[in-house]
């Protein structure tokens, strides 16, 4: 009886329903477990996965400094551009998209498709359409809404000066970073620092949940740099080479103006030169900035060198005669015939003349490279090399710009011809810059200062370094021997109407690949000051391979430096000083 009673409790109705209740146990149990994992082990991850979903952060740019120069005049600075992108993933129709973008914007509708074509493969959930685009053209995109395409407004650098300041100012990426010049070397200065923007988007991407959360640190701007730089002398300079290269058809000119008492850099300029905002060479122009990096054997520039030392050390001085200066010298038994200069251990003057004896002041006024030799044999040994240290040769000037040359000293005391190269400006090398500043140290009583481009760095003025390299009187015997040369010598050309100045000329052959000089391509300089008596102004002019009838640092750089001269100590208000002849 027991047995039936039992049997019945668990007919199969009675079984289904415990079977049901234990299966909605276990599923209310797995649920129980399942949401124990989401919302307590896991809650966490999860939460941050629906935060990343739904939250978007941008990149605020900051507003790159900007470059002025001594005038307040900007050389470079930052507009507001608008750059368009894209999510893939929202587009209905990625080639028609690419097709309206590049009707609207002038952009390549080939790389549109094909950069959004790769974006989609790739999963990519960004892709840009087209930077830094004119506010007017970017519009007629944003008016067309279309779906999965937006904005965002991103700096765009401009350069107003074009390639007449490139060579100083340099460039700077698309995205902002420097990459020559100025914009390179002062880059973590002016490029500030970067913001953000955190916010809820919606379905289509935009910040457009009304009530979503949003964050934004805003970008802080890049500090301005005020540059030594004088635009309108920058232009003249620019032009007055160019004028040069049409004139002599050197293959470059290049030019710097140099303030010798406080190191300030009022001009640098060259051509060819670069366009900075399309970022192309102009007339074969490079990158590469020529006054700074370029070294050369300066030829008869280098006397001014030699004769320092000659002074400082009492081995001459203006009155000194220094016998039989002839047009021809042996150094080493190297033989000298009147139909080849190039043997080895002979060198001669420019100009034939008879051998006869001239003072210190005639052989540098004439600059003769016989007399210039004798002269240099007369000084304690070792001489020359020191003072072309002290006057900067060998090392980079500590010039706030990239890339600059050491130049180079060659004087080998085992070589018996080094010393004759060395004192008439061959068997060394500089840059243009190292020459003016050289320069620039007799104008300033023996005092050689540091040259620079930039004053002030975000409201900082720059301290610069100087030394005393001659005594002053000598410097002052110098400019002596300078104001002859463009008086009655080899430098008239060089001449400023209103004013006294002192300079000199070089004319050296350029060394060939195999060691030896070419017989018919040249290196043409002048470099000079002004007003003689206390210049205010050193320029330096070199033009490479001028017409070999024109070859003459007298004849192919002297003009330009006048030009120059002129336009600087107008533009720095220095008054006349030379008396009506």
């Amino acid at each position: 009886m027991a047995a039936l009673k039992a049997a019945r409790r668990l007919d199969p109705p009675r079984l289904r329903i415990i079977g049901l209740a234990v299966l909605m146990s276990a599923v209310w149990i797995g649920m129980g477990f399942r949401l124990f994992t989401v919302q307590v082990v896991h809650a966490a991850e999860y939460t941050q996965q629906g935060i990343d979903q739904r939250v978007r952060e941008e990149k605020l740019q900051p507003t790159r400094g900007r470059i002025l120069d001594r005038n307040g005049d900007p050389l470079a600075l930052s507009i507001d551009g608008v750059t368009l992108y894209a999510v893939p993933q929202e587009l209905d129709d990625p080639v028609w998209v690419a097709q309206q973008v590049a009707i609207l914007t002038g952009a390549n509708v080939d790389r549109l498709r094909s950069g959004l074509a790769d974006a989609i493969a790739d999963g990519t959930g960004f892709v840009y359409l087209a930077r830094q685009l004119d506010p007017e053209v970017a519009q007629a995109v944003i008016d067309a809404d279309i779906g999965g395409v937006y904005s965002v407004k991103e700096p765009k650098r401009m350069y107003p000066t074009g390639q007449v300041g490139a060579q100083v100012v340099g460039v700077a990426d698309i995205d902002g970073n420097g990459l020559e010049g100025l914009e390179r070397v002062y880059d973590d200065v002016l490029v500030g620092t970067a913001g953000r923007l955190l916010y809820e988007r919606g379905a289509r991407g935009g910040p457009n949940i009304p009530q979503g959360p949003v964050e934004k640190i805003p970008a802080i701007p890049g500090d301005d740099l005020v540059t030594t730089i004088d635009t309108p002398l920058q232009f003249a300079a620019t032009e007055a080479c160019q004028k040069a290269v049409d004139t002599t058809g050197a293959a470059s000119c290049w030019v710097v103006a140099y303030q010798p008492e406080t190191g300030e850099i009022l001009a640098l300029t060259g051509v060819p030169s670069y366009d900075p905002v399309a970022r192309t060479v102009v007339g074969g122009g490079t990158f590469s900035n020529a006054v700074v990096r370029e070294q050369y054997e300066p030829g008869s520039t280098q006397k001014l060198i030699t004769l320092a030392a000659a002074l400082e050390t009492g081995a001459v001085d203006l009155d000194t005669v220094i016998g039989n200066v002839g047009d021809k010298i042996e150094i080493n038994e190297g033989a000298c015939r009147s139909d080849d200069d190039d043997i080895r251990g002979c060198f001669g003057d420019s100009e034939k003349h008879e051998t006869r004896d001239m003072t210190v002041q005639e052989i540098f006024t004439r600059s003769s490279n016989v007399g210039t030799i004798k002269i240099a044999s007369l000084l304690p040994e070792g001489a020359i090399d020191l003072y072309m240290q002290r006057f900067g040769y060998g090392r980079p000037t500590g010039v706030d710009f990239n890339g600059e040359a050491s130049g180079q000293i060659s004087v080998d005391p085992s070589c018996s011809t080094c010393l004759a190269s060395a004192a008439i400006g061959y068997s060394v090398a500089v840059t243009p810059l190292q020459l003016a500043a050289a320069y620039g140290a007799v104008a300033n009583d023996g005092v050689w200062v540091e040259p620079h481009l930039v004053s002030d760095v975000g409201g900082d003025r720059v301290d610069v370094e100087s030394k005393q390299v001659i005594s002053e009187n000598t410097a002052r015997v110098l400019r002596i021997l300078l104001e002859k040369v463009v008086e009655e010598g080899t430098g008239t050309e060089a001449q400023v109407s209103g004013y006294t100045v002192g300079g000199k000329t070089g004319t050296s052959s350029k060394l060939l690949p195999d060691g030896t000089y070419a017989d018919d391509d040249n290196i043409a300089s002048f470099v000079g000051m002004a007003p003689i008596d206390d210049p205010k102004v050193v320029v330096a002019v070199v033009l490479d391979s001028p017409d070999f009838s024109l070859r003459f640092g007298g004849l192919a750089a002297a003009p330009v430096f006048s030009e120059v001269m002129q336009t600087a100590l107008q533009r720095m208000g220095v008054t006349p000083d030379a008396v009506p002849g």
